[in-house]
């Protein structure tokens, strides 16, 4: 009868702790999420890519999908419509949204932050060198300064580039209607179409964001003769206190044709989570994004200074306070 209960009692207890061992080892929670992003086959996509296989080096069974938009401005919406659990924002376009302005008609308060992504996409003011030296001009305020009739290529309206352009003219001290008043021009213009107008000579300058050494730059650069000019620093600083971006100093030798640091401002790609998004769901992205930055930093040659105390450097928009808390056990707040 001892023995019975004897063994009876080891029974218990192995079945118990069996019980809390199975409780401490219990799979967590995998996760099948949505990234709202830009177009398809861009560095955005690369991104979300990148943050999928940072949630799969956690958790095999994780799936991060990338979602096409129409880019930042639209991402504010569908994450407000919970069509994604995250979005990358450029930090000026949630700085606008934030505030109600822009396309937005109130403050779009449901933004909160979870990563910095890049810091390093600048307005390139790329002039062709025939105009610079025609007309004298060695920075945008030169530009304004000497009313010289130069016929500017701004991005496509509502693409923030763009909206970031126009603001860098208005800084140095002109409208878009006065450079047209001194025989200039300014055309909205994709990407994409931007280098052959100014190859062809229908366009003496390009203001655009875009990555040191872009591709695009370098084909223009091989075409025709241009110069790489600067804004002043109280241009800089306007516009960045403005839309809450970075100022931004392109070194010297970046081009052959550019031997001089240019200062300008940049903006910024940002990961974003609605502010009543599960912090659960908030930390395990935040987590493996920290644990795991080189599977973003490595997605393309362009993303190599991503670390994770510059995912933590934000200030346009607060950080969901769970990512808050994992960037602090990081050491990285």
């Amino acid at each position: 009868m001892f023995m019975k209960k004897l063994t009876t009692a080891f029974a218990v207890s192995a079945m118990l702790a069996g019980g809390v061992l199975g409780a401490q080892t219990a799979k967590a929670e995998t996760y099948n999420l949505t990234v709202c992003g830009a177009s398809p086959g861009g560095l955005w996509s690369l991104l979300g890519a990148g943050i999928d296989a940072a949630m799969k080096a956690e958790d095999s069974g994780n799936t991060v999908t990338y979602q096409t938009s129409g880019g930042g401005y639209a991402n504010v919406a569908l994450l407000e419509q919970n069509k994604c659990e995250l979005a990358i924002i450029h930090d000026a376009e949630a700085q606008i949204a934030s505030v109600g302005g822009g396309p937005f008609q109130a403050p779009q308060d449901h933004l909160t932050t979870v990563a910095v992504l890049y810091t390093w996409a600048p307005m390139q003011f790329i002039v062709s060198k025939d105009f610079a030296e025609e007309h004298g001009v060695s920075s945008l305020e030169d530009v304004v300064e000497k009313q010289a009739p130069i016929r500017i290529l701004l991005n496509r309206r509502g693409n923030i580039a763009s909206e970031i352009g126009e603001a860098m003219i208005n800084a140095a001290g002109a409208t878009l209607e006065d450079i047209e008043s001194w025989g200039g021009s300014v055309t909205f213009a994709a990407s994409s179409e931007q280098g052959d107008l100014i190859r062809d000579r229908r366009a003496d300058a390009i203001l655009n964001s875009l990555f040191v050494g872009h591709r695009s730059i370098r084909q223009v650069a091989d075409a025709i003769d241009v110069v790489l000019l600067p804004i002043s620093q109280d241009t800089a600083a306007a516009v960045a206190e403005e839309y809450k971006i970075n100022t931004h100093v392109i070194p010297g030798g970046s081009y052959e044709w550019a031997a001089e640091d240019t200062q300008t401002v940049t903006l910024s790609a940002q990961l974003f989570a609605r502010k009543d998004a599960d912090p659960q769901l908030v930390s395990d992205v935040t987590t493996a994004l920290i644990e795991n930055v080189d599977k973003v930093s490595g997605v393309h040659k362009a993303m190599a200074p991503l670390d994770v105390p510059l995912m933590a450097s934000s200030k346009t928009v607060p950080y969901h306070p769970a990512a808050v808390d994992a960037y602090k056990a990081a050491g990285a707040m």
